[in-house]
């Protein structure tokens, strides 16, 4: 992993209605974990851009490119999140993607909700993986990649129930790398 400088803050837009300010129920447990302050924002984009009628989803690859382009920065590490069904060509459905050492990501919040799966809404459920996935999705822009730890929060989730059976923080191993990964600002 080459050294780099620490971004001076992360950035979490919301794209979408969502209901409540759900993100400030994370931006703490995203600060714990990356040592860097968070700010929120609103985004718009025209969503229907992104639509894939034959699949009935929305093309995860060209979303992170636009958010990238239009959102994002040298100083900080952006996610974009949403709360439409995500997909790249070969997968069937994402939680979310970003570019590894990059400047930003993605996290759909659509595949997060209880409801989704026919059980009784859980707001709690629902935050918990939000945070999972928002903390996943930034660690790949900080480098990290999938690890094999299962309840490190940078196990791959193939299902809902994968992200609900790791935790939202990072394994030693990956807490060392994300840590020795920067250089000194005084350098």
């Amino acid at each position: 992993m080459a050294l780099r400088m620490k971004p001076e803050s992360i950035k979490l837009i919301s794209f979408g209605y969502f209901g409540r300010d759900f993100l400030a129920e994370i931006i703490h447990d995203v600060e714990r974990e990356f040592s860097v302050l968070v700010r929120t924002q609103e985004g718009y984009l025209d969503l229907s851009e992104y639509f894939e009628p034959a699949r009935k989803q929305y093309d995860g690859n060209r979303l992170l490119e636009e958010i990238g382009r239009r959102f994002a920065s040298d100083k900080s590490k952006t996610l974009g999140i949403l709360n439409v069904d995500l997909y790249i060509p070969i997968l069937t459905f994402i939680f979310g993607q970003a570019y590894l050492n990059g400047r930003c990501g993605i996290a759909s919040a659509y595949r997060l909700k209880n409801e989704r799966y026919g059980l009784e809404a859980d707001e709690t459920v629902f935050v918990d993986r939000l945070r999972k996935e928002v903390i996943h999705e930034l660690g790949h822009t900080f480098g990290l990649i999938h690890c094999q730890n299962p309840v490190c929060v940078m196990r791959s989730s193939t299902y809902v129930e994968d992200i609900d059976q790791k935790s939202w923080s990072f394994c030693s191993k990956c807490r060392t790398k994300l840590d020795t990964s920067f250089v000194s600002e005084s350098i």
